[in-house]
């Protein structure tokens, strides 16, 4: 039997700012963060990785620089990971928008705007900082509510 990593996940839950975020890794890479604005029930086996990443982003929303360096493991299409990896030359502090990142991938925004949409560790993949044309556009598929406060948030903090 081949030796593969399909040890189950662990999830770390970390208070933040605006809300929770629940941190999903594998044994060597975070594979998920999730965000919400009501505490989670439940943690299930809090792990090292989980803990840094939490840590991490910890010191960014006290003034610190942004996190770097943590390994990933991005579950997506070949366009997708396009588009995340394009977000992660965004600066810190800087925005773009949906066309600028389009017609940098010769693509479509909509399509730009899916792949923010599916990503699946915001923070950590700054989908944040792509705004519409004429406004702030959406977050995680959502264009009010807690999803829109917490983008304007990160925003702001940048």
């Amino acid at each position: 039997m081949a030796d593969f990593d399909v040890a189950p996940s662990f999830q770390t839950i970390c208070k933040v700012p605006f809300g929770w975020i629940m941190v999903t890794t594998s044994k060597q890479a975070v594979r998920q963060i999730d965000m919400s604005e009501i505490r989670p029930a439940k943690t299930d086996c809090p792990n090292a990785l989980g803990e840094t990443v939490c840590k991490s982003l910890q010191r960014w929303f006290d003034g610190g620089v942004w996190p770097q360096g943590i390994p990933l493991e991005l579950s997506g299409t070949a366009f997708q990971k396009k588009v995340w990896e394009a977000l992660l030359e965004i600066p810190s502090g800087e925005t773009r928008t949906y066309g600028d990142l389009a017609r940098q991938l010769q693509s479509g925004p909509r399509a730009v705007g899916g792949a923010c949409r599916r990503n699946p560790v915001p923070l950590l993949v700054p989908c944040h900082r792509v705004v519409a044309a004429n406004g702030d556009g959406g977050f995680a598929g959502h264009t009010d509510g807690f999803w829109m406060n917490t983008k304007r948030w990160l925003l702001a903090h940048e």
